[in-house]
């Protein structure tokens, strides 16, 4: 079966989103020179980790951020969470704006969407069989 193995995340501000995902999620950076530009590798786990999941990058921007209540035009990532409420006051505190608030997958999870500093769309994932 086809799986994805890689994401990519457009930024207009790439050091902003950084750090955005760094103090949210403790994700980490490697800068990889590409010509006139450099590619910003992000780490979603340590090299030698067994978690499962992927890694991915950030791409410059190259034109408009999304407006407010356009519908979304792109693959929507959702992030694994031990505490959704812990990781929302992480996130709002680093600059995102609610797109979705909290609410239950029955018996399975809690789900939240947030925009992060770039205005894309992400969403927050806490496994939770009592969810209702």
């Amino acid at each position: 079966m086809n799986r994805v193995i890689h994401f990519e995340i457009h930024a207009e501000d790439i050091e902003r989103a950084k750090k955005f995902y760094g103090d949210v999620f403790g994700w980490e950076f490697a800068g990889w020179p590409m010509g006139d530009t450099t590619y910003w590798a992000i780490m979603t786990a340590p090299k030698d980790s067994t978690e499962s999941g992927i890694n991915g990058g950030f791409v410059q921007r190259k034109g408009s951020a999304p407006a407010d209540g356009q519908a979304v035009s792109a693959y929507v990532c959702t992030v694994q969470v031990e505490n959704l409420d812990e990781t929302v006051t992480k996130i709002e505190a680093a600059g995102g704006t609610l797109a979705l608030p909290k609410f239950a997958i029955p018996g399975m999870a809690w789900q939240a969407y947030y925009k992060d500093t770039e205005g894309n769309i992400f969403g927050v994932h806490q496994p939770d069989t009592n969810a209702k």
